[in-house]
């Protein structure tokens, strides 16, 4: 790769991380917005027009912040663990393809910050080591509360790691690669634009989806952070910006995890019609070949957030919608339901695809 080359996609992953960021601080004003709306009240109006200030109002309340440490706290740890769970949230989302690649005369962008062939072990490897910086910090409170909380992540975090980890295999074994570039290209095959693995894999993605919810710690799955038990577990002694990087934290796992959802299940970068679209442009408007094929990208950007934000507008319906799990019920969905369905889908799609109902991968690309 020439230095010309790295320098792009130098800029990519910053602007990933930035994105990143950005959603994750504005979706504490999507989740408020959603549940007036939902609740019938009136949600924030008071910093700037529409309250759209209000996340920076927070983030200048966070920051200015008494600092507080509680007595008998490791005090390393106790900052440790918020950095170490907002770090694994950012990293998670540098392997994310958010659209195939735009193309400068010799230059080729591609719209991902990271291509790695193991991208999906990657992602599900980051995704777990988040739970450190929770049992960190619970365990550096020297507060009952705050460990029992972090107790709560660890077991909740194995339990369902295994049922989203097998659910995913079942994907492995159709597309025959870890690559999330790889697996968003087989769901593009021309003229079938319906070829989207939520066809195939239902049963997979509503696995995944339920285990998406156990890993965010979201309603109905926030036993770590039941304030009707622990007060506020892990993070009941955190104050000012290390508390706020927890609750950030969860917000950017929300988008990565809705990412991952869109380009494992959902197509990705690919939206129907994108081929004719590109070969309509090229015979009809007179756009060159590299500006076409940048046109369509760009187009698939807006189609990849467009889901992004209905899954993230999904996650935050639920939790205004839905009660809290007790906590044995949310351990034998886990181990009794969701992992003997997920052994059961791949059984049945090896079976598929030993009869041939599902078809080979097309490499066409």
């Amino acid at each position: 790769m020439s230095l010309e080359s790295l320098g792009w996609q130098g800029l990519v992953v910053l602007v990933v991380f930035g994105i990143s960021l950005l959603i994750a601080t504005y979706c504490t004003y999507a989740e408020r917005v959603i549940a007036a709306f939902l609740q019938d009240r009136v949600g924030p109006d008071r910093a700037g027009p529409w309250g759209l200030a209000q996340p920076l109002a927070d983030a200048v309340k966070l920051f200015t912040k008494e600092e507080f440490f509680p007595s008998g706290a490791n005090k390393a740890l106790f900052i440790f663990g918020p950095c170490l769970a907002m770090i694994t949230a950012l990293m998670s989302s540098a392997v994310i393809p958010f659209g195939s690649f735009l193309k400068f005369g010799e230059t080729v962008v591609h719209l991902q910050g990271i291509e790695i062939n193991v991208g999906m072990l990657y992602v599900f490897g980051i995704v777990s080591l988040g739970v450190y910086g929770i049992m960190i910090g619970g365990w550096a409170s020297n507060n009952k509360f705050s460990l029992l909380g972090a107790i709560r992540a660890a077991s909740q975090s194995i339990s369902y790691e295994l049922a989203m980890g097998l659910s995913l295999i079942a994907v492995l074994m159709m597309s025959g690669s870890l690559s999330l570039r790889d697996i968003t290209l087989q769901q593009s095959v021309p003229g079938e634009w319906h070829f989207w693995n939520i066809v195939k894999q239902p049963l997979g993605f509503l696995i995944f989806i339920v285990c998406a919810f156990a890993e965010t710690n979201r309603t109905p799955f926030d036993l770590p952070e039941c304030e009707t038990e622990l007060v506020g577990g892990y993070h009941t002694e955190y104050s000012s910006m290390k508390m706020g990087l927890y609750l950030f934290a969860e917000y950017v796992n929300v988008f990565v995890a809705s990412a991952v959802m869109s380009v494992i299940y959902f197509g990705g970068f690919n939206f129907p019609f994108q081929y004719e679209l590109r070969e309509w442009l090229s015979a009809s408007r007179g756009f060159s070949a590299d500006a076409a094929q940048n046109v369509v990208a760009i187009l698939g950007v807006v189609a990849v957030f467009a889901k992004i934000f209905s899954f993230i507008f999904f996650f935050m319906w639920v939790r205004w919608t839905l009660p809290r799990f007790r906590y044995d019920q949310l351990m034998r969905l886990g181990w009794t339901i969701l992992i003997p369905l997920a052994i059961f889908n791949i059984l049945l799609t090896g079976g598929l695809i030993t009869a041939g109902v599902i078809p080979e991968i097309k490499q066409w690309w």
